[in-house]
């Protein structure tokens, strides 16, 4: 992981990709592509992808199209980052297990340069039964094993995916390592998103003083699922800065980190905890 000292000061622009991810990589990889230059091109100097944005079908066929960390996906998101000038969170690939029969469900954060400097592999699998349909993420995919917190645009950058909005212990412990941002890329389904999603985003963002960044899938995909779209941008007061309507798009925001210092400053919940009484997670380091 590169380690970039945070500004604890000014601002930062960053966009949300909203996509319908189908079973075709190279159209997946066209539409992706555009909606970067057009997020770059409103001046985003970080951009975020959605979960599974090279790839969606049912488990079998998902298998099949797991890549490697130096497959066709990742090299693209490289190369986009680099031309432009920006930092991407490849939302999330199917990265191969080699040998294995799963795969892993994996972010990766991209320098401007193009060099992929923190790697999150999702720790919470999505086996629910919603909507009439019977999800079971684990018959495909390896839950990882570690928190995340990368580094871009001199700001710390917490890393998760989709279904782990549900986990609160998550946000906090990457809040005790220092996120300042946390990226959320997902596919957060239609039947769950319309009660959900929203007031999950807020309150992870209010709870523990941090902006929210979580780049949806929208629409039918290819397997039949629906994604509820309204990707968000939030920011440490809960307050929504950016939503996207139901289409492929990009939303852009800009962040003061000004802002969250008074914030913190003004409403000190970490100086208040008290792990003495019901535990403390700790930092990672």
């Amino acid at each position: 992981m590169i380690e970039v000292p945070t500004t604890g000061g000014g601002n930062l622009r960053v966009a949300a990709v909203q996509m319908t991810t189908g079973d075709d990589v190279i159209a997946n990889h066209r539409v992706a592509g555009a909606l970067v230059r057009r997020a770059a091109a409103a001046g985003a100097t970080l951009v975020v992808l959605p979960e599974k944005w090279h790839y969606i079908h049912n488990d079998k066929r998902t298998l099949a199209a797991a890549e490697d960390l130096d497959g066709a996906s990742l090299n693209a998101v490289r190369d986009w980052a680099a031309e432009l000038g920006v930092a991407i969170v490849a939302g999330s690939i199917i990265e191969r297990i080699p040998g294995a029969d799963q795969a892993f469900n994996t972010s990766v954060l991209v320098q401007p340069n193009g060099e992929a400097s923190a790697t999150y592999r999702k720790l919470h699998m999505f086996d629910v039964d919603v909507g009439g349909v019977s999800y079971r993420e684990s018959a495909g995919a390896r839950a990882g094993g570690d928190v995340v917190v990368g580094h871009a645009q001199g700001h710390a950058i917490g890393m998760s995916i989709c279904y782990d909005l549900r986990f609160p212990e998550l946000y906090r412990r990457l809040a005790l390592d220092g996120a300042e941002v946390v990226v959320v890329p997902a596919a957060f389904t239609a039947a769950t998103g319309r009660d959900h999603w929203e007031p999950l985003l807020r309150a992870r963002a209010i709870e523990n003083q941090t902006f929210l960044v979580a780049a949806n899938q929208v629409g039918q995909h290819a397997n039949g699922t629906q994604s509820y779209g309204r990707s968000l941008i939030v920011d440490p007061w809960g307050i929504v800065l950016a939503q996207a309507p139901d289409e492929q798009t990009v939303i852009v925001a800009d962040l003061d980190f000004d802002a969250l210092a008074s914030v913190r400053g003004r409403l000190p919940v970490f100086d208040h905890r008290r792990p003495d009484v019901y535990g403390d997670p700790g930092p990672l380091s």
